[in-house]
């Protein structure tokens, strides 16, 4: 199986690098100024689970532009959803008839997205747990125990592909892989747990913690949560007892300090996935007919800052 990973940073690199230790034949496709530092250092991990220090391929556009017949059975995809669009540039000629794409983006629009520009059959459905950086000197750097990567068909077969991708990073050190039936499903849970934390948390600028400790904080997130089970209930993925257990645990514990990635990047001023998941869960509980107006209420803040953002007009 020839693999193409799409950039080598805090996801690709730590997901490539790892099956490139077990064996696989992996290529990334980085910027010229990434290729030239992975050339000189090769690709650097520092991990919980050992540290290495890899010679990798690499291709940049201009390469894979002119590589007459690229051959790879699959694109590991690992960009934010707001850079989908140019992702899909980049990726394009690498996708022969036979290749797969194998997203780990969060949310769930941009399945449709890639299975309209691709063909459904060339989509997969996946989910990372990781929690790693890119650091300035160009080393992945790995921050806590998390090593996750879950996949699977969107239509629930196991098909030959992921056995075979599961075969291959089972050998991974480092990384827990597995192929499921039931990715969409998965799919879903994630988004029922990321859209609550984010739609609360952006909302009310605070950590799960903080909310919990103020008046009807507690209520206030298990709404969202009991509100986006039935979201995702009215879409065919109807969300486990135990599940939404543990999710009102940590949201009633006023000693949590969880907050959304979406929180993390909208107070350093950097770009977020409003439309990508508020905006997603917001048309997606319209069309349910679930109770909305805390949704609405989170996506026109995230798009607010927005429009703040790019006019320049952040506190410094």
């Amino acid at each position: 199986m020839r693999i193409l990973s799409l950039g080598a940073g805090a996801l690709g690199g730590y997901f490539g690098g790892r099956l490139v230790q077990a064996g696989a034949d992996v290529t990334f496709l980085v910027r010229p100024g990434r290729q030239a530092q992975l050339a000189e250092q090769g690709l650097v991990i520092e991990s919980p689970f050992g540290d290495a220090r890899l010679p990798v391929r690499t291709l940049t556009e201009a390469d894979l532009g002119t590589t007459a017949a690229p051959g790879f059975d699959l694109v590991l995809l690992t960009c934010k959803a707001y850079d989908l669009d140019s992702a899909i540039a980049a990726i394009r000629p690498a996708m022969g008839p036979g290749t797969a794409v194998l997203p780990v983006l969060n949310g769930l629009s941009h399945i449709a997205t890639l299975q309209r520009e691709f063909g459904a059959a060339q989509v997969l459905g996946g989910i990372a747990k990781i929690q790693a950086t890119l650091t300035p000197a160009g080393v992945v750097k790995q921050l806590n125990d998390w090593r996750w990567l879950t996949f699977g068909e969107t239509d629930g077969t196991l098909s030959p592909r992921v056995q075979a991708l599961a075969a291959i990073a089972g050998r991974a050190e480092g990384l827990v892989a597995e192929a499921v039936p039931d990715i969409m499903r998965r799919m879903w849970e994630k988004l029922v747990h990321l859209g609550t934390s984010a739609l609360g948390t952006v909302l009310m600028r605070a950590n799960t913690g903080e909310i919990a400790r103020a008046p009807g904080g507690v209520a206030f997130m298990h709404r969202i949560l009991a509100r986006n089970a039935a979201i995702a209930a009215a879409h065919g993925h109807l969300m486990k007892p135990g599940f939404l257990a543990d999710f009102e645990a940590l949201f009633a514990d006023p000693a949590g300090g969880y907050a959304a990635s979406m929180l993390r990047d909208l107070e350093a001023g950097g770009r977020i996935e409003a439309d990508h998941i508020l905006g997603f869960l917001l048309e997606a509980a319209r069309s349910a007919g679930v109770p909305h107006e805390l949704h609405e209420a989170a996506y026109l803040h995230a798009k607010a800052f927005e429009q703040r953002r790019d006019a320049g007009r952040l506190p410094r």
